[in-house]
């Protein structure tokens, strides 16, 4: 649709990406941006500054020219390093070797890139413009900033890339049912910071995602190609502990000696960064709803914002972008595109959304219990044995570009067929490699 101009709200990971997609094929595309150009004023984000990138991002980046350039930047992570209670550490590997990898990268540098390449490509960027309203009857959108020619602009379709409180959803709230539904966890998240050593190296293991679980909380620490950690103390915002009962120095350093008597020694500003940082909330966001015909569309966290516990929320956002482009070149119209999309991508949505909340189940709790242990063992020898049919659902979602709600279906199968098959063992020497041979056969089909 040569003739035919996208106008993204939001020029986050999603908004860029997906200029960049399109301005690559030749579409007229703007972006409007509330926030002021990152490349003139720095990174200025609310949220998490780090992410892990896993293929369905790195699939998009590579159809875009960009993954070589990212992956520069970015520090490779082959497993959990898990910090018990006692001090000891276990590492669990995510994938079969260095080929199923996640890689920790800055949100603010991939967000700058992203910007930089669309840019290059031919769409056109406003920085510090904030949509105020959208009349989709005249298909005109009124911004409030700085520049007065861009007050009120024209546009032929929208698409909304702008965040879990979009600006655009709101106004296709006032026109249509979205059927909106958040689901709010009990728990918040806080960042914090484990520099690097004095020579620039990195005070614990770089390649691994560490993982301080203790129950109904947990610490994580990524890495960052400056030697330090961006750490995040997931807790209840409640109770004891709980974020409101730690209103004291006092009571912060007592936490973390006492929970995390490894991390605490290297956070040297524990205490001022505490007092400092925002408690994040963590909610999912469910609509009914993404589209009005071919006039408005949402996508990534404005449409399906979801807990960050299976790192997917930028890589489902960068796989909305990549199947949003095939079908806008693929169709003449954006409604039958939009529809199409809306369609294709709300079952993998919502089963991200549910796995990922699970996954928070594990990554406090379960890592650290012997029957978890056990189950993962189990579960990597039957993915050795039949490669082809049982393949872990952490790998499936990570590593493979199945669809989440594929990969939810046949994970719940294989849990089942790995609960049968352990029962009450204490090791795998039990194991009935002949019963879980002729399961899989009958119950998993072949992945292509």
């Amino acid at each position: 649709m040569p003739e035919h101009e996208i106008t993204v709200i939001g020029a986050g990971l999603a908004g860029s990406l997906l200029a960049l997609q399109l301005a690559q094929r030749g579409v007229r595309v703007r972006v409007f941006e509330r926030r002021p150009d990152p490349r003139n004023v720095g990174y200025l984000g609310g949220r998490s500054i780090n992410m892990a990138l896993a293929e369905r991002g790195l699939h998009a980046l590579r159809g875009a020219g960009l993954e070589r350039e990212v992956l520069d930047h970015a520090v490779m992570m082959r497993g959990r390093m898990v910090h018990d209670a006692s001090g000891s550490e276990r590492f669990f590997r995510y994938g079969r070797d260095d080929s199923e990898v996640l890689w920790s990268i800055h949100r603010g540098r991939l967000n700058t890139c992203l910007i930089q390449a669309a840019e290059a490509s031919g769409a056109a960027f406003h920085f510090g413009c904030m949509l105020e309203s959208a009349d989709f009857a005249r298909r005109e959108l009124r911004f409030t900033g700085d520049d007065a020619q861009l007050r009120r602009t024209a546009f032929d379709s929208v698409i909304g890339a702008d965040g879990a409180n979009s600006t655009l959803r709101v106004a296709l709230q006032r026109v249509i049912d979205l059927g909106e539904r958040v689901e709010s966890m009990a728990h918040g998240y806080k960042e914090l910071r484990i520099p690097s050593a004095p020579n620039g190296a990195f005070r614990v293991e770089p390649h691994a995602l560490h993982l301080w679980p203790r129950g109904g909380f947990m610490l994580i620490a990524l890495p960052n190609l400056d030697g330090s950690f961006t750490a995040t103390l997931f807790l209840p915002r409640h109770g004891a502990p709980g974020f409101d009962s730690l209103d004291s120095p006092a009571a912060v350093r007592a936490l973390f000696d006492a929970e995390f008597p490894t991390a605490a020694p290297l956070l040297p500003d524990l205490v001022s960064e505490f007092e400092r940082n925002p408690v994040g909330p963590l909610a999912t966001l469910y609509l009914q709803r993404w589209h009005l015909d071919g006039r408005a569309l949402l996508i990534g966290d404005a449409a399906h914002a979801i807990v960050p516990f299976h790192g997917q929320g930028m890589n489902c956002a960068f796989e909305d972008c990549v199947e949003l482009d095939r079908l806008l070149a693929a169709h003449a119209d954006t409604a039958t595109a939009f529809a199409e999309f809306s369609a294709r991508r709300k079952p993998d949505t919502d089963a991200i959304a549910s796995m990922a909340i699970e996954n928070y189940v594990e990554m406090r709790d379960a890592v650290v219990d012997e029957r978890f242990a056990l189950l993962k063992q189990l579960e990597r020898s039957l993915a050795g044995l039949h490669p082809e049919r049982f393949v872990p659902r952490y790998s499936m979602i990570m590593f493979r570009r199945i669809g989440y709600a594929e990969a939810q279906r046949r994970g719940q199968i294989q849990q089942r067929i790995l609960d049968d098959l352990l029962g009450n063992a204490s090791d795998l020497d039990a194991i009935d490699y002949s019963a879980a041979a002729q399961r899989i056969e009958s119950e998993l089909d072949p992945l292509p």
